[in-house]
C-alpha cells in the first residue's frame, strides 16, 4: 500500500510546487524584461531629444547630424546596442553601425506604433531558451505635436536571459529544497498512517494460520486506525474463548462419555451372555459401541492436539522416520504388506518429536489400511539439498487411491471416502495429523501416487519455525 500512496502524494506535492514555482519563475522574467525595456525607452527619449536638431536644424551649428552619429557609436561601442534615428519614410537619418537598419525596416510593429505617436509597450517576453531573440524598442520623436522622426534600438538578448536564469536559479534551488521537504514529510505521514495497517496485517495473517494469541500492539496512528486495532482486539478476544469453549466442550463431552459408553458396553456383554451364541443383533450392537467408542476417542485426541502446545526443538527425522517404520513393520508383515524405507540415515529439522512420531504412526496405518495384500508402502525422507526449506517425508502406497473430488476432502473431520466405508475407522486420524503437524510448523498435504495410489507429503521445517502454524501447503494435483 505505501509503494501506491507515496508516490501519489509526491505526484501531488510535485504539481502543487510547480504551480507555485512557474508563475513565480515567469513573473520574475517579466520584471526583468520590464527593467531593461525602461532602460531602453529612457535611452531613446535621449536620443530623440538629440533628433530634434537634426530635423530642425540651426544656423549656428552647422554639424547637429554628426554629433548624433557620434552619440548613437558611442552608444553602441560601450553597449552594443544598435541604434538609429529615421524619417518616417524609414530613410537613416544616423545610425550606428552605419549600415544598420531596424527590423521590419519602415513597415516594423514597433516602426510603426512610432509613427503613431506611441512608445514602444516593449516586444513579447525573452525566455532564455530565445536564443536568437532581440529586443525593439521605438520612440517617436514629436515637434509642434507631430512626428518628424523615429529612434529605434535593437539589444542583444544574452545579458538579458542571462539575468532570467541566474533569477530563477534560486527559485528551482528553493522548489527543490520545498520538494525534498515534502517528500520527507510524505515518508513520514504514509509510515505514520500505514504503520497500524501493517501491524493489524501482521495479526490478521497470524490468526488465520492458526496463532489465536495473536493481538494488535499499540502503534499510534489515526485515532480511527487504532480504535479499528482495539476493536480487532476485542473480535479476536471473543473468536478465541468461542473456540476455546468449543474445543472444551469436544473435550469434556468426549471425556464424559466414555465411562456411560463402557459401562453400556459391559451390559451389552453381559446380555449377550443370555443370548444364544452367534446373534446377529447382539453382534452388531457391540460393533456400532466400539465403533462409537472409537469416535469419542478420536475427538478427545483431536481436542487435545489443536488445545496442546508443541515442544518443537531440533530433530533427527530420519532416525525418527525409521523407529516409526520399524515400529509398524510386524503389521505390514502381518498383512503381507511391504513397508520399505528409503533416503538419508540423518536428516535434522525442527520438529515436536512426540506430535510428529503420532502423525507418522497415523500416516503409515492409514496407508497399511488401504493396501492390499501383496502390495507396497514406502516411506522416504528427502535428502537436504533437494528442498532448502522442509525435510519432505513422502509415505506412498499402491492402494485404490482417490479421485480428483475426494482429493480436496481428504482430511476432513468425520470425511470417508464412500469406496471405503467397510473399512474401520472414524474419519478423524487426518484431522488429528493436520493439527498435530500445524502445532509444530510442519505440514501436510496429499496427492496421487504412481501409478497408482495416495501420496502423503509430510514437510518438516529445517529452520526454527516462527510463534505459531505455519499456512498449509498448495495441494498436489491428484489424489486418493
Amino acid at each position: 500500500m505505501r509503494s501506491r500512496l507515496l508516490p501519489l502524494l509526491i505526484v501531488l506535492l510535485a504539481g502543487v510546487m510547480l504551480a507555485l514555482g512557474i508563475p513565480l519563475a515567469a513573473s520574475q522574467a517579466r520584471d526583468e524584461q520590464q527593467r531593461v525595456v525602461v532602460d531602453r525607452i529612457d535611452d531613446t527619449a535621449r536620443f530623440a531629444s538629440l533628433a530634434q536638431s537634426v530635423t530642425d536644424p540651426d544656423p549656428e551649428d552647422p554639424s547637429p547630424r554628426s554629433t548624433l552619429a557620434e552619440e548613437l557609436a558611442i552608444y553602441h561601442d560601450v553597449y552594443g546596442i544598435r541604434a538609429g534615428v529615421f524619417q518616417r519614410d524609414g530613410k537613416p537619418l544616423a545610425t550606428a553601425p552605419g549600415d544598420w537598419e531596424p527590423p521590419g525596416g519602415g513597415t516594423g510593429a514597433e516602426f510603426s506604433e512610432a509613427l503613431a505617436g506611441r512608445r514602444s509597450e516593449g516586444p513579447s517576453q525573452v525566455w532564455p531558451w530565445d536564443l536568437d531573440r532581440t529586443l525593439v524598442v521605438a520612440s517617436p520623436v514629436i515637434r509642434d505635436g507631430d512626428v518628424i522622426a523615429v529612434v529605434v534600438t535593437e539589444s542583444p538578448t544574452g545579458p538579458l536571459r542571462s539575468r532570467i536564469l541566474a533569477g530563477w536559479l534560486p527559485i528551482a534551488l528553493g522548489e527543490a529544497a520545498a520538494m525534498l521537504l515534502a517528500v520527507l514529510a510524505a515518508v513520514r505521514l504514509t509510515g505514520w498512517v500505514l504503520r497500524p495497517v501493517r501491524v493489524l496485517d501482521k495479526a490478521t495473517h497470524e490468526i488465520a494460520t492458526g496463532r489465536l494469541t495473536a493481538r494488535v500492539a499499540a502503534a499510534g496512528g489515526p485515532p480511527e486506525l487504532r480504535r479499528l486495532a482495539d476493536s480487532f482486539n476485542e473480535m479476536a478476544d471473543n473468536v478465541e474463548e468461542v473456540l476455546e469453549q468449543q474445543r472444551a466442550f469436544v473435550a469434556d463431552a468426549s471425556h464424559q462419555l466414555r465411562n456411560p459408553l463402557a459401562a453400556l458396553l459391559l451390559r451389552i456383554d453381559l446380555l449377550g451372555l443370555e443370548l444364544p451364541e452367534g446373534n446377529e443383533e447382539i453382534a452388531s450392537v457391540k460393533a456400532e459401541g466400539k465403533r462409537l467408542a472409537k469416535v469419542l476417542d478420536g475427538l478427545l485426541d483431536l481436542a487435545l492436539a489443536e488445545h496442546t502446545p508443541a515442544d518443537v526443538r531440533v530433530t533427527d527425522v530420519a532416525a525418527l522416520v525409521a523407529e516409526r517404520v520399524a515400529s509398524w513393520r510386524p503389521v505390514a508383515d502381518q498383512k503381507d504388506v511391504d513397508l520399505m524405507l528409503a533416503g538419508p540415515v540423518a536428516v535434522t529439522g525442527w520438529a515436536d518429536p512426540v506430535g510428529l512420531s503420532s502423525a507418522l504412526d497415523a500416516v503409515v496405518d492409514n496407508a497399511l489400511k488401504f493396501t492390499p495384500a501383496g502390495g507396497q508402502v514406502t516411506v522416504t525422507v528427502s535428502s537436504p539439498g533437494e528442498f532448502a526449506e522442509y525435510v519432505r517425508i513422502e509415505t506412498t502406497d499402491t492402494g485404490p487411491g482417490l479421485d480428483e473430488s475426494e482429493l480436496d476432502r481428504i482430511g476432513r473431520r468425520f470425511w470417508r471416502s464412500g469406496r471405503h466405508q467397510n473399512v474401520g475407522g472414524s474419519g478423524l486420524g487426518l484431522s488429528i495429523v493436520a493439527a498435530l503437524l500445524a502445532a509444530g510448523g510442519a505440514r501436510i498435504h496429499y496427492g496421487h501416487a504412481e501409478p497408482r495410489g495416495l501420496k502423503v507429503t509430510v514437510d518438516v521445517p529445517r529452520d526454527r519455525p516462527e510463534r505459531g502454524p505455519v499456512p498449509p501447503a498448495p495441494s498436489a494435483a491428484g489424489g486418493r
